[in-house]
């Protein structure tokens, strides 16, 4: 069996500092997905890798990237302001390829790429449990950095996912797919119908027919 992918690490300098690239390209690419980490993890979480290992052999190169801040060692994210520079930053080496690239990110990544899409000139947006809100504050809605990324976008989001359940998302013109039983990190509990493994290839399923439809 040959491989559908290979694997390349690099490293771009920023206005925020210097952030980090992990490429998963596909043989036959057609699109790129990068997708960044949330605030409080990195590009070891579970949907990320999925994503990397999954994805290359159905043409779509997958970026991992670490923002300037993870990558100097700090354990706290800085101000929205600062990620977005981060991304800014980083996108010329994502469109480097020549390929139409899909802004994507987990949960403050995720708002990253929102905010940023229309202005990069990105393909489309994936949201990886998109914060909607902070845990037990609906009242502080960030919806409108989703309703407003200006591209089409898949949100992807845990059934239990304390910043917010799929039934408290606004209507909007966005695609929205559930993991039954998920929390923010896509982790189900033992007692769940469906096991750690199915609830990732809810996702890799999802963003895999998703992918597939954009033009």
């Amino acid at each position: 069996m040959t491989r559908a992918t290979s694997t390349a690490t690099e490293t771009v300098e920023t206005d925020a500092g210097t952030a980090r690239i992990t490429w998963h390209r596909a043989k036959k690419a057609r699109l790129v997905l990068a997708v960044s980490h949330g605030a409080g993890g990195g590009i070891e979480a579970r949907d990320l890798k999925a994503l990397a290992e999954v994805l290359p052999a159905h043409g779509v190169t997958v970026a991992r990237v670490e923002q300037p801040w993870r990558v100097a060692g700090k354990k706290l994210a800085p101000a929205p302001k600062t990620l977005d520079v981060g991304w800014r930053g980083i996108w010329p080496a994502l469109a480097e390829p020549g390929l139409p690239v899909i802004s994507g990110g987990r949960s403050a990544g995720a708002r990253v790429a929102c905010r940023t899409a229309t202005e990069l000139g990105a393909h489309a947006v994936l949201a990886l449990s998109f914060p909607l809100h902070p845990p037990g504050k609906p009242e502080k809605s960030r919806a409108g950095e989703l309703l407003g990324s200006g591209v089409p976008t898949l949100v992807v989001q845990g059934g239990n996912d304390p910043f917010g359940k799929p039934e408290e998302f606004p209507a909007g013109s966005y695609e929205l797919a559930e993991v039954p039983y998920g929390d923010h990190g896509f982790a189900v509990p033992k007692r769940a119908e469906i096991s750690q493994d199915e609830a990732v290839k809810l996702i890799t399923d999802a963003v895999l027919e998703w992918t597939g439809s954009l033009g």
